[in-house]
């Protein structure tokens, strides 16, 4: 009954919509404000009637009004909307779909960090089912909130970035996304990261079959790690060059690796382990590794830089579209 009373109270709303695009000999123009009003107030009542489909239909014209009258917030927030019912629905790929109009409408207001927020959200969403997608929002959030030349905020999305591309095994993309967060964490000053992330970084080298990339990224970002990351990643390092699976593992159980995110401790857990052969050990090699010269130091002020002139603007057409 109460399912009932609500449908018929949208359906009265609807009416009142329509009957405010209605123009006559006295009125010229179609009233966006009251229409788009209206559907929004049908939506919440199809809503709370558990009527999914009707409920979207009406919060997208709600949105088709809003913008028309350019109240680009409200659009935004029935956007916002939308991608709950059809998370209800089950509708994942358009939940994609309106959170990047989402966030193109709070640009549009001047809101982008909000805009940024809702893609985010969006992401988590459908980050078990559609990775790639919401790689796609996470990136695109990378992208706003760079326009505003925020890099803290900016490293907590491209760390999300970096785990998708782990889970995916895109070990070529990973790399070079974590390399980016690094930049970004330069520019916020933020070292203690930079010591996290250059472990994962060796980790990611290792699990594309490269010890040399490995060596080369611990000698260039090895200065910002703690004690314990050094000694490990020396042992971890060294294993591989002599391929020494015992003193690989070893260095693999270490506590701050398996407590890394999730996506690096499993990393670190399915690496190929170099087999144990005494007689496959390379001459002449001590049991510690040889000291390192870090460049991180000569380096912060090209990054630092580089990562303000990060590329935006792939993909803008199409966002803009969107709207």
């Amino acid at each position: 009954m109460a399912a009932t009373k609500k449908i018929e109270e949208a359906l009265a709303h609807i009416r009142e919509a329509e009957k405010s695009l209605k123009t006559s000999l006295l009125k010229w123009k179609p009233d966006y404000d009251v229409a788009a009003d209206e559907y929004n107030a049908a939506a919440t009542c199809y809503k709370t009637a558990k009527q999914y489909t009707q409920c979207r239909e009406c919060l997208l014209k709600a949105v088709e009004y809003y913008k028309l009258n350019r109240s680009f917030f409200s659009a935004a927030k029935c956007l916002d909307q939308a991608v709950l019912i059809s998370k209800e629905m089950g509708d994942l790929d358009n939940v994609f779909k309106f959170c990047e109009r989402a966030a193109c409408m709070y640009q549009e207001h001047g809101i982008p960090d909000t805009g940024a927020l809702s893609l985010d959200k969006g992401a988590k969403i459908i980050e078990h089912q559609l990775p790639e997608k919401a790689l796609h929002l996470y990136e695109h959030a990378v992208d706003i909130v760079m326009i505003e030349d925020r890099p803290r905020q900016a490293a907590e999305y491209q760390s999300k970035v970096n785990r998708i591309n782990v889970k995916l095994q895109k070990y070529d993309a990973a790399t070079d996304s974590i390399r980016r967060e690094i930049g970004y964490h330069q520019a916020s000053e933020n070292n203690p990261a930079i010591g996290r992330l250059a472990v994962a970084l060796v980790l990611v080298q290792l699990a594309r079959g490269d010890p040399v990339a490995a060596e080369k990224a611990f000698r260039e970002w090895g200065a910002y790690c703690d004690q314990e990351e050094v000694s490990t990643l020396e042992m971890l390092i060294q294993a591989f060059d002599e391929e020494d699976g015992d003193m690989a593992r070893k260095a693999l159980n270490s506590p701050f690796i398996k407590h890394m995110d999730v996506e690096y401790a499993k990393l670190a857990r399915s690496l190929p382990i170099p087999k144990t052969s005494q007689e496959s050990k390379k001459p002449g090699v001590t049991d510690t590794y040889p000291p390192y010269t870090s460049s991180a130091a000569a380096d912060v002020g090209s990054i630092t830089k580089g990562v303000a002139d990060t590329s935006i603007s792939q993909g803008e057409d199409e966002d803009l579209d969107l709207c």
